[in-house]
């Protein structure tokens, strides 16, 4: 049986002999061949390269073409800033100082920005790999995108201009829609709807205004005769369910979320769960052993029914090779990875954090705790906040602001100390504000201005 075979008979629901193994592997494959990010994003030629060599190299059952969330937003007008080791990120919101120009925006077409690089890349994975691969198609989600369009106003927006975002929200979804179609007609078996900042709103806010437009989204993917997977970052736990209810085919989910607690949730609404491999502990800063023991430890507790093992999100550039050979061999062959493990023993990063002293601080201090802000794009926008109350009060109140990225393993001890499990997360004084949870402007100015009387 062919990976492709087994992530559709897991796709349709079938007990299966093994399970199935996908690396999203996004800029990451450009360190493979010493390219850079930019480089990679920029050329077919490139990332045609990586993708094949990825192929070779990490088994995959399933493969996505391209990780970048950014795609649909350049076209619709976002100014981007470009990196060496991450995607890019938008860094100007066309629509924070004149909100209403979306009324003049078209969908994108074949022609416009990098899709019509991206659609050659498909064609040509289909060609070479597609036989044996199922490929996936990932477009950005409608919340995510137009939070790039928006900016962090989009937060505000939602308590004083509900039907404001609702008709971005469906504009987005026309713009998700088309770039499906695209990809299934580039030959794409799965599409899948990344939205990072999912997580990072309410239950109530998910079902008011992302529950209707998810489901347009998905019942049209249906209908062009591919499968869907609906993919969060973050700790999206309380909106697992509602997510569901979207019916998607497949919920993709990272290191944030209780994967077994998941999957009764994802159970009861029959539907594939995907993830959940820690992208810095495991992948990034461990060894190979590391590695192979969380896969195993995951498809003891998984099982081979409606589960797919992944990493949590996209891998860091500098993940090492290695150690997504040693997941490969553990999919393969887990009864002889575990006898190998026997006397397998996690070692402890061996490193000393000092902690700010908290009680004798000059001025109000935001540490921003994040995968990595220009990577991340529910980090982003946490990060953002922080920095848009800092200039909003300069002159009455001083505010420092840190971001720690636990893409350095200094900062992964330092959560650890701090007691954070879940991010993005923001600490005001020491203290956990805010949790996959972007606060808006007024809520955080609410909180500096209480510690600063």
């Amino acid at each position: 049986m062919t990976g492709k075979e087994l992530i559709i008979k897991c796709l349709n629901h079938e007990e299966l002999e093994r399970v199935p193994w996908i690396p999203y592997t996004g800029v990451h494959i450009g360190s493979l061949k010493n390219y850079d990010a930019t480089s990679l994003l920029k050329s077919k030629e490139k990332l045609l390269e990586c993708l094949l060599l990825t192929n070779e190299l990490y088994s995959p059952d399933g493969q996505p073409v391209i990780f970048d969330l950014q795609i649909e937003a350049e076209i619709l007008g976002c100014e981007l800033l470009w990196a060496e080791k991450a995607p890019p990120t938008v860094k100007a919101h066309p629509l924070a100082n004149d909100k209403d120009a979306y009324k003049n925006y078209s969908l994108p077409k074949k022609t416009d920005g990098r899709i019509p690089l991206i659609l050659d890349v498909m064609k040509e994975m289909k060609n070479k790999v597609g036989d044996k691969t199922a490929l996936y198609g990932l477009i950005t989600g409608p919340f995510t995108l137009v939070s790039h369009l928006r900016g962090t106003d989009i937060f505000m927006d939602m308590y004083d201009e509900p039907e404001y975002v609702k008709a971005l929200l469906n504009c987005a979804t026309d713009v998700a829609c088309i770039m499906s179609n695209y990809y299934i007609e580039a030959g794409m078996d799965v599409i899948g709807a990344v939205d990072p900042l999912v997580s990072q709103i309410s239950p109530d806010s998910f079902e008011e205004f992302l529950l209707e437009p998810y489901k347009r989204l998905f019942a049209h993917i249906r209908t062009k005769k591919a499968y869907s997977s609906f993919f969060v970052c973050g700790d999206a736990t309380k909106n697992i369910e509602l997510m569901c209810k979207t019916d998607p085919d497949c919920l993709s989910i990272d290191e944030n979320i209780d994967m077994v607690g998941a999957k009764k949730v994802t159970d009861k609404y029959n539907k594939v769960i995907s993830g959940n491999i820690n992208l810095t502990v495991a992948l990034l800063f461990g060894t190979q052993q590391d590695c192979q023991q969380i896969a195993v430890d995951r498809m003891d507790q998984m099982g081979k029914k409606n589960f797919i093992l992944a990493p949590g999100c996209d891998m860091p550039y500098d993940t090492p090779k290695e150690n997504l050979i040693a997941i490969a061999q553990s999919v393969e062959n887990p009864t002889a990875i575990k006898k190998a493990l026997e006397n397998y023993t996690k070692a402890d990063l061996n490193i000393e954090v000092v902690l700010p002293d908290y009680a004798n601080l000059k001025n109000p201090l935001i540490e921003v705790l994040t995968i990595d802000s220009e990577s991340c794009a529910a980090c982003g926008y946490m990060k953002a906040a922080a920095d848009n109350v800092q200039k909003h009060l300069k002159g009455s109140i001083n505010i420092d602001v840190i971001e720690h990225k636990i893409m350095l393993p200094e900062n992964v001890v330092r959560l650890g100390k701090l007691g954070v499990s879940n991010l993005p997360a923001m600490m005001l004084n020491g203290k956990l504000i805010y949790s996959s949870i972007i606060p808006n402007q007024k809520e955080l100015e609410s909180k500096i201005r209480e510690i600063a009387k």
